[in-house]
This record gives structure tokens, C-alpha cells and sequence, in this order.
């Protein structure tokens, strides 16, 4: 398997192992702080393993020292998993997986404002555009009583686009800040959360699941593959989430999506993908394949 090949199977294999997260933290059944509480220990604690084994096996390993960047990146990583999972409560997952979706444009906005990195003049038809997506998600939510769910999808996708920016500032390899970071919302899920609510979750295997399994896998996935694709291809493959959460909670729960939900959505991944598409050409032209 080539780079590319590999690349492309590792990304694409994240964007679905990713999907299933907010399926699985619905199918526990738990309030927010236990299963926020539950979902992160569990997350910490492979983290925990996994660094203990390459501190062992790769002791110099730069991966195991982020310093005070992957200080600072983790706090956006821990909060944004706080955000996302109030979300996940108080609001549809459509309008969850659509809003975040717009994490990749404000990175790119960040990018200009703070690290005066140029934006193309696609990126900022692309923003506008993805920007009257999120207005419509959003706007249904203002009479559906979501407002408050819609806000916190937004906090999560500030909060990434914060981390994400800090890593190209700073070039630091941050692979295990994400796993690392959920020592936070751990924290404030036990700190909030009833005391033995650990204990009454109705069916912890499903978080268990998500935490242990499909949250690592995705996570590694997508720290991986843009050591092989560019980044509009990557950012393709994280369109995978977008798409298909909403179906697999509607296959699952019968959660169907607002005329609105539905609008907005299709706007931000038209967007997405017709801007992905244009740096994949762009790309190409400048190394001769077109």
C-alpha cells in the first residue's frame, strides 16, 4: 500500500470510527455529567497506557512532552469535550455534527487573524456560505427551544478550532494531548454528577465502547493520515462524522431532521466539499497533473 492508499485508509477508517460517537453516547442512556464522567475516565485511562508504554519503548519520544503548548491545547481540547457533549443533550444530533463541521473554517479563520496566514478567495466564498448554513441550523433552534444545545455546538467547534491553531503555531506533535485532556471533563463529570451515578448508568458497555475503543481509534486515525493527504482530502474524510451520525441515530432512535437542520446542512457539505475539491485541483495544477 502506497502513502496515499494509506493515508486515505487510515482517515476514512477515523471519519466512520468517529461517527458512531454520539450513537453510542446516546445508547447509554446516562444523564450528562455520569456519562461525561464515564466516557472521559475511560478515554484517560488508555491514554494513560499508551503513554506508559512508549515512555517505555520510545523514551525520547517527543510525543510524551508538548510543554506548554500541549498545556494550552489541552485545555481546549478538555472544554471542547464538555461543549460537545452538553450538545449532544440539548440539542439534535444534526444540528450537533453540521455546526461543528465548521471547525475546519474557523481554524482557517484563526489562521489569518493570529498567525497571518493568507486566506484563497475560495476559503472566504466558502466561510460566507458555510456561515448562512449554521444561521438556518441555528435560527431553528431559537423557536425550538435548542438554542442553548446549538450554542454549546458552536463553543465546541471555537474551542477546536483554538487547538488546531496552536498546533500549527507552535509545530508541536500533539498526538496525545486529546486523550490526555480528558482528565477534565472526568473531573467536572464526578464534581457535578450524583454521587454512585457512575454506578447507575442503564448500559455503560456502550460508553465503555465509545471511550475505549471508537474515540482512540479515531483520534489516531485522524492525527495519522495527514502525515500522507493534504489537507482538503482530510478534511473530506472528516465530512464522513457529518454525514453519517445523523443516519446512524435514525436508524437507531427515529430522530429525523428539521426542514431547517436539513437546509443548513446541505449548504455547509456542498461548501466543504466543493472547497475541498478546489484545493485538491489547485494542488494538482501546481505539481503538473492537470
Amino acid at each position: 500500500m502506497n502513502n496515499h492508499r494509506r493515508g486515505l485508509f487510515l482517515t476514512i477508517a477515523g471519519g466512520i470510527a468517529l461517527s458512531f460517537d454520539v450513537p453510542l453516547v446516546r445508547l447509554g442512556g446516562g444523564e450528562l455529567w455520569q456519562t461525561l464522567a464515564l466516557r472521559s475516565l475511560s478515554t484517560f485511562a488508555l491514554g494513560v497506557l499508551i503513554w506508559a508504554l512508549l515512555s517505555r519503548l520510545q523514551p525520547g519520544n517527543p510525543v510524551l512532552r508538548p510543554g506548554k503548548a500541549g498545556l494550552l491545547a489541552g485545555l481546549f481540547y478538555g472544554f471542547s469535550t464538555i461543549t460537545f457533549l452538553g450538545a449532544i443533550f440539548n440539542t439534535t444530533t444534526a444540528n450537533v455534527v453540521f455546526i461543528v463541521a465548521f471547525t475546519p473554517m474557523f481554524a482557517a479563520l484563526f489562521g489569518w487573524v493570529l498567525l497571518r496566514e493568507q486566506l484563497s478567495r475560495s476559503t472566504w466564498i466558502t466561510m460566507i456560505a458555510m456561515i448562512f448554513g449554521v444561521g438556518i441550523i441555528v435560527s431553528g433552534g431559537l423557536s425550538g427551544g435548542e438554542l442553548l444545545g446549538n450554542m454549546l455546538a458552536l463553543a465546541t467547534t471555537l474551542l477546536l478550532a483554538g487547538a488546531i491553531t496552536i498546533g500549527r503555531k507552535t509545530r508541536v506533535d500533539l498526538g496525545l494531548v486529546p486523550l490526555a485532556a480528558t482528565i477534565i471533563p472526568a473531573i467536572f463529570g464526578l464534581a457535578m454528577m450524583q454521587p454512585g451515578g457512575l454506578m447507575s448508568v442503564p448500559s455503560p458497555f456502550w460508553i465503555l465502547l465509545d471511550g475505549l475503543v471508537m474515540l482512540p481509534v479515531a483520534f489516531w486515525c485522524l492525527a495519522t493520515g495527514p502525515k500522507y493527504l493534504t489537507g482538503a482530502e482530510v478534511g473530506m474524510c472528516y465530512l464522513l462524522e457529518t454525514v453519517l451520525a445523523p443516519i446512524w441515530v435514525w436508524m437507531i432512535f427515529a430522530e429525523e431532521m428539521e426542514a431547517r437542520t436539513m437546509l443548513g446542512g446541505a449548504i455547509l457539505i456542498l461548501s466543504l466539499i466543493s472547497h475541498a475539491l478546489w484545493q485538491m485541483r489547485r494542488g494538482n495544477q501546481r505539481l503538473g497533473l492537470y
